[in-house]
């Protein structure tokens, strides 16, 4: 009988330290091929699918050619929130970036992605299909 006010304390720590947790639309976000100069910019969404206000205390990204931008407010639950990630489509070539989150979640420390191909070529489909509306 002594143990049991104890399981309970133990039952409520464990669901309050398990109450917040958010979930992805996407962990990754493919490009696919893109002009140099065109827009970097990409919109991760995500909801609280806990019970409790998600905090993201700070988000960094593995190199300066992509920055992220974190919500200001707590994303309460049932709420959803994003996250702008620009890539710098001044480099050439293929990447594949990771975005680190850290909040107060269940998981405290989150990756997502972004990935893609940069090309030095304009694509000329692009262009024919926007000359051709007018």
């Amino acid at each position: 009988m002594k143990n049991f006010p104890l399981f309970f304390v133990f039952l409520f720590v464990s669901f309050a330290m398990q109450a917040q947790e958010f979930q992805f639309e996407k962990e990754t976000i493919d490009y696919g091929t893109v002009a140099k100069k065109s827009a970097g910019t990409r919109i991760f969404t995500f909801k609280n699918i806990g019970t409790a206000p998600i905090v993201i205390k700070r988000i960094q990204s593995t190199c300066g050619c992509t920055v992220p931008e974190k919500p200001e407010a707590p994303i309460m639950p049932g709420a959803k929130g994003t996250i702008k990630v620009s890539y710098d489509t001044n480099k050439l070539g293929r990447f594949n970036k990771q975005i680190l989150i850290f909040s107060n979640a269940k998981q405290p420390r989150k990756v997502i992605r972004v990935k893609g191909y940069v090309s030095a070529e304009v694509s000329f489909e692009k262009e024919k299909s926007l000359l051709s509306d007018h």
